[in-house]
């Protein structure tokens, strides 16, 4: 069912817009609660993931998807933790782990939509081995489920444009037949 789930991500045309502010505060957030130089707030499309937002990475905007953790971590509702990369089995042949990006740790937790599907992921990473406790993992995911929240908002104000304008035209359409 991949396809539903990459068109379920489509239904909130987000990919490819430009940096919000919104969204810019809860990676920053993640970053400072977490104290990780990294965080990010990622989509995975097709053949990429796709960075909506980011802390400490720089230009990046976006990766393949085959090497990319987020990928599979999208595959649960669970929590996906990876606090020793160079010695995590997932891991092992990821070039982000043996490459020159270093990726030592990783936590996310999945971006889930109202109807059941996982479009990408809130991550914290390091280029050092962390260990997160189960309190800090819950708290990821109450990030997680805020930035969903605000992606469902953003559909929602879309379709009530949608409608309105939709009704406006009929108004005016009936407006001209009265003429």
């Amino acid at each position: 069912m991949e396809s539903s789930r990459v068109e379920a991500l489509k239904r909130y045309e987000i990919l490819d817009t430009p940096a919000d502010g919104n969204f810019d505060r809860i990676t920053l957030l993640a970053s400072k609660v977490f104290n990780m130089p990294i965080a990010i707030i990622s989509l995975v499309d097709e053949d990429r993931i796709w960075f909506k937002s980011t802390q400490g990475l720089g230009d990046v905007q976006q990766i393949d998807k085959s090497p990319g953790l987020c990928a599979s971590a999208i595959l649960s509702d669970e929590i996906y933790l990876v606090e020793d990369a160079r010695n995590d089995p997932r891991c092992l042949t990821n070039p982000l782990v043996t490459g020159a990006f270093g990726l030592q740790f990783y936590a996310s937790s999945p971006l889930k939509t109202y109807d059941g599907y996982r479009l990408g992921t809130l991550c914290i990473i390091d280029k050092k081995k962390r260990y997160i406790n189960t309190e800090q993992q819950a708290l990821l995911a109450m990030m997680a489920d805020i930035v969903m929240h605000e992606m469902e908002l953003r559909l929602a104000a879309r379709k009530k444009t949608h409608h309105f304008e939709q009704r406006i035209a009929e108004l005016e359409a009936q407006l001209v037949d009265r003429r």
